[in-house]
């Protein structure tokens, strides 16, 4: 990474945590507020919805867009650290009523545009979101998206077997609690040594925090299950091509979750699409590398001011 790179790493401003109340269910929320913001981004995360994995990324699009937008980053219910929902599970759906629900409450009176930008499962939930208010939503970023089950994808075969599988999600979510159980220098140290090689520290701690816990992986199998249902339909190709100039898409040379045959297929679908390929090495979970994170938010920024022509 460049020294200006890391330079910007250095003086990033801070985004503040705040647990929020949202229909009833607690919810973990990460915020940079502008002074006098020209629109407001709110990021919806993939699954785990652990808000604490973009850390970085949050903070430094809030310094790419330079400080002309207030950026706000929402968990997904019953996917963080305390089981504060009694071990209900929620679904796909369910979790995008959460966010509906959190626009209506929390954004109702933001006189400034909302743009919306996800990630993986995040991304469609944000054009779901898109749909169901497109008078206060007026722009849609797509990063690393999935739209639709990759039936070509032997990991997302045994996921969604897993997924599907009472008694498999019981065992493993039960075998993850296990590592959440033991001293957190443990935990970290084979979080680091096993996923998290290349991992910032931030990441290293959301994960060993907040989904090595049983509600919390439940949690995230159980909303993998609803995702292989509903997303086993093509994409909502007629939406994309009428918003296609407010929507766009960014993906990865080799990720299976938004696989270049689905990038293909948009291009065919709606040919005038804004389409672009990550070629920089960063992996589906961007977020949990520093370099990833900037390159992502330095891309999404230039996405943002050509859009809003800042």
């Amino acid at each position: 990474m460049s020294q200006d790179n890391l330079q910007l790493i250095d003086k990033k401003r801070l985004a503040n945590f705040r647990l929020c109340n949202v229909a009833g269910y607690k919810s973990d929320l990460l915020e940079i507020h502008a002074q006098n913001p020209a629109f407001h981004v709110l990021f919806i995360p993939g699954n785990p919805g652990v808000v604490s994995f973009y850390t970085d990324f949050v903070e430094l699009l809030y310094e790419q867009l330079g400080g002309t937008a207030s950026v706000t980053a929402i968990a997904h219910v019953s996917h963080t650290e305390k089981n504060l929902e009694n071990g209900k599970l929620f679904s796909l759906q369910e979790q995008i009523d959460h966010k509906m629900s959190f626009m209506e409450q929390e954004l109702e009176d933001v006189e400034v545009p909302i743009l919306l930008v996800g990630h993986s499962i995040g991304a469609y939930i944000s054009m779901e979101m898109f749909k169901r208010s497109q008078e206060k939503v007026r722009y849609c970023v797509c990063l690393y998206p999935f739209l639709a089950v990759n039936t070509k994808s032997s990991a997302q075969t045994m996921i969604r077997k897993i997924a599907a599988s009472p008694l498999l999600c019981t065992a493993l979510s039960s075998l993850v609690a296990f590592f959440g159980m033991l001293p957190i220098w443990t935990s970290r140290f084979l979080v680091k040594s096993s996923l998290g090689k290349l991992w910032s520290s931030s990441a290293v701690d959301a994960l060993c925090t907040h989904v090595l816990q049983y509600h919390s992986m439940r949690n995230v199998l159980f909303m993998a299950m609803t995702e292989f249902k509903e997303l086993s339909e093509t994409p909502d190709w007629d939406f994309i091509r009428e918003k296609r100039s407010q929507i766009a898409f960014l993906f990865g040379l080799d990720d299976h979750w938004g696989p270049l045959h689905l990038f293909e297929e948009i291009s065919i679908q709606v040919p005038d699409a804004v389409l672009e390929v990550e070629r920089q090495g960063h992996s589906h979970a961007f977020s949990c590398t520093e370099a990833g994170s900037l390159w992502v938010a330095q891309h999404v920024a230039s996405l943002i001011k050509n859009y809003v022509k800042l």
